[in-house]
């Protein structure tokens, strides 16, 4: 299945130049959702890791499908002021803005490795974000993976191979 046929590209949303990737359709077909489940499962079993670590939103509607499906635990990195407990704070960057997000504290025990599951990489802001904020709270980020990959918008960037990134789409 050529799960890019369930990706509509609308321009200049949610700002003028930048092509937003709706990926609604194939949250709405259920076998296009199975199959791409079933390729973050794939990817995820061959990763050794303790928890899984998802930006809202869309990110947590995969990472609870995988955490559920390989018995793992979920991190949730919110946007500022919605998680109630103690949080560690940190800004990320994306190509349209710079959101304050936010963790639990006491979701990352010492040494956990995790890995970060997306929807879209873009230009890496997020992903770095939370590796720092990963370090710092005493765990790992052992891996990412995505359901797309804008490989265009960090073409000359190492941090995805370093860090053990992958993706289900790449669009260059």
């Amino acid at each position: 299945m050529n799960l890019t046929d369930y990706v509509i590209n609308i321009k200049d949303f949610p700002i003028k130049g930048v092509d937003f990737k709706d990926i609604t359709p194939l949250l709405n077909n259920n076998d296009a959702l199975k199959c791409a489940i079933e390729k973050f499962v794939e990817i995820a079993k061959t990763i050794e890791f303790d928890a899984i670590i998802a930006p809202e939103s869309r990110g947590f509607i995969f990472a609870t499908t995988i955490a559920y499906l390989l018995n793992k635990r979920v991190i949730l990195v919110r946007k500022k002021g919605k998680l109630p407990r103690k949080v560690y704070a940190f800004k990320a960057s994306s190509e349209y803005d710079a959101p304050i997000l936010e963790i639990h504290v006491d979701d990352i025990k010492k040494n956990d490795r995790l890995i970060l599951i997306d929807d879209v990489f873009a230009t890496g802001g997020t992903a770095k974000a939370i590796k720092l904020a990963v370090d710092h709270l005493g765990g790992e980020l052992v891996g990412g993976i995505c359901l797309i990959d804008l490989v265009f918008l960090h073409k000359n960037e190492d941090f995805f191979n370093k860090c053990h990134f992958k993706a289900i789409i790449n669009i260059k």
